[in-house]
Order: structure tokens, then sequence, then C-alpha cells
């Protein structure tokens, strides 16, 4: 009971009075059934387009039809334009779309599953499980016996940019066929505020932006009827309804959830001018998404949520609006536009311009608002491409596939090479070969530091939190050599798992830091709250050291300094420090590579290189252990798409004592490391100690 008062006080204190009456006046609504009154179930028929429009506007489809197709607003220019792209650029979309049409559907960029065609939109192809299909959408858990994503996620219509993207290369009317067809039957098996698919804002707004482009890119298809046009605008504007009378609980969340709604409400109300409640819904969607840029980009461009893919998430919808709101010439403030510029700056710190790739940190739901490309999920490179041209003009990188997006929102324009194929995240090699950061290489309120070497760098998390944490991980590090991701972060896999796997790896043990009596820095609450928020504190940073500490195992101080040593080395050094003995546990996260055991270190062999990676402590003993794939815990498992793990290499180093001091050396095969009381010697070099 005590503890309960201590959580309950930790989130009155950490999200404040106004979250916290908001929320007992919404669990109000909910319980008395409120809700369903304010929001209530109706059959489609009940409010015909006329209920929606203003006077003015014809309700009958052949004339609205007639008039929408002459007083459309402005789109994207390429949208329903044939295609003038390579070939190759959509040889994957013609293939994904056919899958579509023969009843298979990609689920979270990656996996595909049999769903039949039209696909069952309340059922979860995983388990078979399905939710109900008649009852209020505020009667169904979001947390019941499977987990929902996997209902919703055919219910964003991301095979919508799919669709477009083959219609555009071959003009085959099969593709806005399938368009109008699967909006027809997900409205027949979703009758207003009725199941899973009303329940969330966020999920409508997607679903409502997937719709629109591909209603623009198929308004002038010969199979597109002037009935399938005026049944369209009512489906819009009853679940634009939906999102506006609810965007209160979206904005308690503090978090994409306001974005994403906002998002909705503004393309409603700038795209469907005809409809009554369009100047509320845009005015209301560009306030909050003004407001939101402030609230939730950080000044040193991180995001709120400390989420690498959430951050792509929200990234994804403001370029979006931008470009939007710019053919339309209803432009968003500077501020806004700058507060982009920044994020687009901060990810650019992260990524790995070979690949593509940027650690996995944070909570990653497999959401991707704009799949206008062949990459992959995990590059980041269609997004960097994107926004570089939309806040500054210019390209990132070279030109390659990720230029899609580009050619959607932006038109035919020149992509010049970059002219400088060395530059990375706008940092240049100094004359002797080691890459110098600069003060963009340190983000504190985004919680990311980066320490480089000649080919290598260190990744580093910590923080104060001022809003929500996403994971228990202060102190976290991920380790580049090359494009090589050696000491990785272990990604989400599922948010409701069952057991261990209810978003374990959002706990601490999963993360490479250290544990102390196997608890996380934070309480966990729920899926997706901690608190009692770990404080991290950076003690020191340098060219070549970096040093910080956090307050999550009070009375136990735990100090994490990172070295980067001759020749892309490194030296990892955790210092724990308590008057009582206490169980120490460091934990490193590998990729799955390869390897070669010998006493407390591994070699890892990669295509050109074999790299060694050995830990221990400078005094004391210690129990070290190697996990891969455990069955029994989240060790040994990292997920780089939701809802699939795979198999990764977990060491850990235990012991128990007062205090403790760790060391972890990353080198290669040959290296030879000796310790001698204090003193820490590698490959016959004395190493200063901090």
């Amino acid at each position: 009971m005590l503890n309960r008062i201590k959580t309950l006080a930790s989130l009155f204190l950490e999200l404040g009075p106004r979250w916290s009456a908001f929320r007992l006046a919404y669990a109000f609504r909910l319980r008395t059934g409120l809700i369903r009154w304010q929001t209530p179930q109706y059959a489609w028929d009940d409010r015909p387009l006329k209920h929606w429009l203003k006077p003015t506007i014809p309700s009958e489809p052949d004339s609205y039809a007639a008039w929408r197709k002459q007083n459309a607003p402005k789109f994207f220019p390429t949208v329903g334009a044939r295609s003038s792209r390579p070939n190759d650029y959509g040889i994957n979309a013609i293939e994904e779309a056919n899958k579509l049409l023969n009843g298979e559907l990609k689920y979270f960029s990656h996996d595909y599953h049999k769903t039949g065609f039209p696909p069952n939109w309340h059922k979860d192809p995983i388990t078979n499980y399905q939710l109900p299909i008649d009852l209020h959408w505020s009667q169904i858990s979001d947390d019941s016996a499977t987990d929902i994503k996997f209902i919703w996620e055919p219910n964003r219509f991301a095979f919508v940019y799919t669709l477009v993207r083959a219609y555009a290369l071959t003009q085959d009317e099969k593709y806005p066929q399938a368009f109008w067809g699967l909006i027809q039957d997900w409205a027949d098996k979703n009758p207003p505020n009725t199941g899973a698919n009303w329940k969330d804002g966020q999920e409508i707004a997607l679903r409502l932006m997937a719709w629109t482009f591909g209603f623009y890119a198929f308004i002038h298809s010969p199979s597109t009827t002037n009935l399938q046009i005026s049944q369209f605008t009512q489906l819009i504007a009853a679940q634009a309804e939906r999102i506006h009378a609810n965007i209160g609980y979206a904005i308690s969340t503090r978090s994409n959830h306001t974005i994403s709604e906002a998002f909705g409400l503004w393309m409603v109300g700038l795209l469907f001018p005809e409809l009554k409640d369009s100047e509320k819904y845009f005015i209301l969607g560009k306030r909050l998404l003004e407001e939101e840029a402030t609230n939730q980009i950080f000044p040193d461009g991180g995001y709120s949520m400390y989420s690498l893919n959430y951050h792509r998430f929200i990234l994804h919808l403001y370029l979006y609006a931008i470009q939007l709101g710019e053919l339309s010439q209803l432009p968003f403030t500077n501020y806004l536009k700058d507060s982009i510029s920044k994020s687009i700056s901060f990810l650019s710190h992260l990524i790995d311009p070979i690949t593509g790739h940027m650690p996995v940190y944070g909570s990653n739901d497999g959401a991707l608002v704009l799949p206008l490309n062949n990459c992959d999920f995990t590059d980041y490179r269609p997004l960097l491409q994107l926004g570089s041209i939309i806040t500054t003009g210019q390209p990132m990188f070279e030109s390659g596939e990720w230029d899609e997006d580009v050619y959607w929102l932006c038109g035919e324009i020149d992509l010049t090479p970059n002219p400088s194929p060395e530059r990375r995240g706008g940092r240049l090699p100094s004359p002797n070969g080691r890459r110098v950061g600069d003060e963009g290489d340190s983000f504190p309120q985004g919680g990311t530091y980066i320490l480089r070497n000649k080919n290598s760098s260190a990744i580093l998390r910590c923080t104060d939190f001022t809003s929500r944490p996403s994971h228990a991980d202060q102190l976290h590090t991920d380790l580049w050599i090359g494009s090589h991701n050696i000491a990785i972060d272990a990604g989400t896999y599922l948010y409701s798992g069952a057991a261990v796997w209810r978003n374990g790896l959002a706990r601490t043990s999963a993360h490479n830091t250290v544990t102390v009596d196997g608890k996380d820095q934070m309480t966990m609450v729920s899926r997706f709250t901690w608190t009692n928020w770990a404080k991290g504190k950076v003690l020191k940073q340098a060219e070549d050291l970096w040093q910080g500490e956090h307050d999550g195992y009070k009375p136990v101080r735990h100090k994490r300094t990172v070295m980067a040593l001759e020749g892309d080395r490194w030296l990892v050094i955790d210092d724990l420090e308590a008057n009582e003995p206490h169980h120490y546990t460091l934990h490193w996260l590998l990729n799955d590579v390869p390897f070669a055991q010998n006493k407390n270190s591994l070699h890892l062999s990669y295509e050109a290189s074999t790299y060694k990676i050995e830990t221990g402590l400078m005094k004391g003993e210690g129990k070290f252990s190697i996990l891969r794939a455990d069955s029994k815990s989240t060790s040994g498992w990292r997920s780089r798409y939701y809802g699939q793990k795979e198999p990764a290499i977990s060491i850990l180093l235990e012991t128990h004592q007062p205090k403790a001091r760790f060391y972890t050396f990353f080198g290669y095969e040959a290296d030879s490391i000796e310790v001698s009381g204090d003193v820490l010697v590698i490959n016959q070099t004395k190493v200063n100690l901090p």
C-alpha cells in the first residue's frame, strides 16, 4: 500500500495536477458511459453527405463529384500523375501491391501475413483472436488477449501508398479498384464509433492521411465513380468528427498522439473545405501542430518521447504538413520550421550514411507513416533526404532509392550529389583521421551524446527527463565500428506480449548498462508509463572521454566513463559505490555473429575483422556468462521490427560487494589486457583511468 501511494505521488509530481485531473475525469466518463453519449454509435445512412456539408455545397453524388473535381484544394503535383521515375523504383511496389490483391498484407513494414482480400479488419492474423465488432469503441480494451497493434496495422491503410506507386507506373485499373473496394468493405464492417478501429484517434488520423493520398491519386481514374467520391467525403467527415470529439485525451498523453490527431484535423480542414466544420478543424489542428512543435521538440532537436522511431513518425507528419501548407499558401510559422530543421540535424548526427541505420533507441512500434520507397524500415535516409530538401533545399546524400519520398512530396527536382561523400551528419574528418565531434555531438535535452574515434563512435544515453521516459536506459551505450553496430540496443518487440515480453525490452536489464539487485532504474507502472524517473548527469566531456552518472539506484551511485583509445579501440569503466553489498550485473548486448569465447572475453567474427570484447572487475570476484536467445528471459534477443525478435548475444558479469569497478574493452583479436590492482594495461601501455 505504501509503495502504491509513493507511485501515485511520483506520477502526480512528474506529470502534474492537470494531467491527473484530466485522467480522473476521463476514467469517470468511461465508467459511467458518458463518453458513449458524447460519441454515439450510428449507421452511415443516419448521417448522409448532406449532413456534413456547408449549405451551399451540392450533396447529390453527380453534382458533388463535379464540384469536388473543380474545386479541390491543391495536393502534391506528382500524386495522380503517371510516374516518370525509373521503373526499378516501383518494381517492389508492384510486387507488394499484387501480394495485397492476393490476400497477403505487409505488417510493420516487414513481414507478410495471409489475411485474405479484403482482410478481416477486427482479427489478429497471428493469434486468430478477434475483437468484438458491435461494441462501442470505449468498451473495447487495447490491452486484451492479443496485441491490438496487429489489428490496427491493416486499418492504418499504409498499403494505399503502395497502390498509388504501382498505379503511377502501370496505369493498371486493378489498383484503384482495390482502393475503392477496400474502403467500401472497411465502411461496411466498421460503422461509426463501433469497434476497435474507432478507439484511437491516432489510428484514425493515419488512416485519413493514407486514404486522402489515394483519393487524390485515383479521383480521375476511369474506375472511380461519382458515388464513391461522395461517399468518401462522408467517411472522412465522420472520422474527423470522432478525432475532434476526443482530442482532449490525445493532448493529455503529451505524445505523438497529439501531433498525429492535430495533423488529421488540420489536413481534413485544409483539403475538405466544403465540410461545415472544416474551419474549426483547420484552426485547432494548426494551433496544436504549432504548439506541439514547441512542447515536444527540444531546443537541441531531440524528441520528448526519447524514441528515434517516434521521432521519425512525427517528422514525417510535419514534413508532409509543411509541404502541403506551402502548396496551399497557408504556411506554418518559421519557429515550427526551425524546430523541424533542428530535428533533421539531430538525426543526421546519428545515422550511418552507408546503411541508413541508427541506434534503435526507445520505443519502436513499427510505425512508418510514409512508406513511399523501396528502402528497408531500418533505413532513415528517405526521411533525412526529404527533410534536408524541405528545410535546406539541399540533399544530404547522393542519389539513390531513398530519393523517392522527395519525388512524391516535392515533385521533379534536381538532386545534386552531395559534394563531400565523407561528410557524415555535418562532420568532417580532421587531418589526422580522427572524426572530430563539435557541439552538435551533445544533445543534453534529447539525452544523446556521441564520442568519436577514427572510424567508430560510441552513442550514449543520459538525461534529466523532462517528459515521460520511453525506456529505462540511462547510460546505455551503443558502439559502432565502421558500419557495424557491435554493441546494440534491443529494441521493443511487443508492447502487449505475454510474461517477460510485456514491453520487456524497455527494462534496464535489456540495455547496455548495469542493473543493481535485479531492479530497473525506474518504476514501471504500466506498459508505457515509468515513474520515479532516474536523473542523469554528465560529469565530463572531452574529445576522447565522456563521463556521466544517474541516481536511479539510490543510495547506490552508478558512474560510467567511456574512453576512445587509439586505433578505434574503446574502454568503458563502470563504477558502482554503496555502503552495503549489492548485486551488480553488467550487461552488453552484441550483434549476433559467429564468436569464440576465451574466459571473460569474446571474439566476434565479421567479414574482414575479428573484434574482441573483454569484461572484468578491477577488484573482487565476478561471474561471467553468455546467453543467446534465452528461452526464459529477454536476454540474448533483439528486435529491429515490431512483432519480430531475433537472436543476439548477451554477456553478463555479476558481482556482489559494496563497491565495484567493471571494465569493458572493445578492440581487436590480438589485443592484450592486463589488470594489476588499480592499473589497467592494454597492449603493454598503461591506461590512465579517471
